[in-house]
């Protein structure tokens, strides 16, 4: 049997902030029939269109996309309530409120005013308390009153749906930062004689990822590996493919894996893990000796390192013997290239984003590998290392591009300084007590 929708009236174009039609669900159960909405007054060429519903559950088959503002008598009896509609725990609540509270979960995107008597301001106050935008006293309702109270209720209904929205996208944006901050790696170097720094930025604006990415472990045999690399693009989905990819790093070389091996399964797991076969990402790993005068370097599509060797300027270790970026080619391999360190060096490993800003009058040309390595020069002239050091050529590279980079940064730094490692050890001996002497003195008299 088909529902009697209740008639639907205009009324007379009343003002509204942005001169546009409004329309107002008007809820209220008046027996006598002596509640009628007063004319409303014009002052912009806009309507008010009024529906009247008689109870809640006419008021759900009215209550449309277009209603703006709806009307709520709180004199309604809760028995109108529909079957069902109180939920538990609101068995305490008055009865008008009871129907307030019904309404507003039907209409939780819709402005509400409160209709009461004018000896009943307590209830009308705790109307809005409950969520209701602003309340009117039914004898002293008129038409310009009226209209002035839909307008500044729908007003105030977006405000708050701006401030809850606003609110949730700043939690959301805390949530996000935390969980970016704990991907960022934590460098695993107990017990190394070495020197760690590092500096990461990324390209996206509000991000603390992007699709650079690096790691630093200590295995138990004394060995540290260090590991940088690059997804290309700038988007989330590369931030997350590099993390996959550290991860994937640090679990296989702790395993035992180096060299072609490891970067081999790293191709697997980007073949599995990215969303394209257009996607790849280039690789710089080193494996240093316990005794840190010498390492193992495997370059897969990747700037070369920069090494600074104690009272020698800074240059760039080989790259020709490097294989390809990772996803590539299936059956690539990546040859192990043996490098001679030295006592005291500085090794620097980076990604493009740190020699791909323009530099010069026209911004035309490219910093570059060799423009790098001159401005690593001049700050180690200056007496610059570890994080200072990083931080010095960052912000230099900034200002030679004329402003913000934007591509990723990653930059990673390991220092061995042989002087001060002879220099603790002596310190060492020193502190330590004498074996000999000590179990003499605890050795019992004869």
């Amino acid at each position: 049997m088909p529902v009697p929708v209740p008639q639907q009236r205009a009324v007379p174009a009343a003002e509204t902030t942005h001169g546009a039609d409004l329309t107002l669900l008007v809820i209220e159960d008046d027996p006598a029939g002596t509640f009628a909405v007063p004319e409303l007054s014009s002052t912009t060429g806009a309507r008010i269109r009024v529906r009247t519903a008689r109870n809640l559950t006419e008021a759900g088959r009215l209550l449309t996309d277009d209603v703006d503002c709806i009307l709520l008598d709180l004199d309604l009896a809760a028995a109108s309530l529909p079957a069902g509609a109180r939920p538990e725990g609101e068995a305490a609540l008055p009865d008008d409120l009871a129907t307030l509270k019904h309404v507003l979960r039907i209409a939780p995107r819709h402005a509400v005013l409160a209709l009461t008597a004018e000896d009943d301001a307590e209830r009308a106050a705790e109307a809005v308390r409950v969520g209701a935008q602003d309340y009117l006293f039914r004898g002293e309702l008129d038409g310009r009153l009226l209209s002035r109270a839909i307008r500044y209720a729908v007003e105030r209904k977006r405000a708050d749906t701006a401030q809850h929205q606003l609110t949730e996208s700043r939690l959301r944006a805390q949530e996000n930062a935390r969980l970016e901050r704990g991907l960022l790696p934590t460098p695993l170097l107990d017990g190394s004689d070495l020197a760690f720094a590092a500096h990461y930025r990324p390209g996206r604006s509000r991000a603390l990822l992007g699709g650079d990415f690096y790691d630093t472990v200590r295995t138990p045999d004394g060995t540290v590996h260090a590991m940088i690399g690059d997804v290309c693009g700038h988007g989330p989905d590369e931030a997350a493919l590099g993390v996959e990819l550290r991860i994937a790093w640090r679990a296989l070389t702790l395993a035992g894996l180096c060299g072609d091996a490891l970067l081999s399964t790293l191709q697997q797991v980007l073949e599995h893990e990215r969303q394209s076969e257009e996607i790849f990402a280039t690789l710089c790993t080193v494996d240093i000796a316990p005794d840190g005068r010498r390492a193992g370097l495997c370059i897969a599509g990747h700037p070369a390192p920069l090494i600074a060797r104690h009272g020698r300027a800074a240059h760039l270790l080989p790259y020709e013997d490097g294989g390809p970026a990772l996803g590539l080619l299936p059956h690539a391999r990546w040859p192990r290239r043996q490098v001679e360190l030295g006592g005291s060096w500085s090794l620097m490993m980076y990604t493009d984003g740190l020699i791909e800003g323009r530099v010069g009058p026209d911004g035309t040309r490219r910093l570059g590998q060799d423009g790098m390595v001159s401005m690593i020069n001049g700050r180690l002239d200056q007496g610059l290392g570890g994080e200072a050091l990083l931080e010095a050529a960052v912000t230099q590279v900034q200002e030679l591009n004329g402003g913000e980079l934007t591509d990723d940064v990653a930059v990673l730094l390991l220092e061995r300084d042989e002087a001060r490692i002879h220099r603790r050890g002596r310190n060492a001996s020193r502190s330590r007590p004498n074996a000999a002497s000590s179990a003499g003195a605890q050795r019992p008299p004869l």
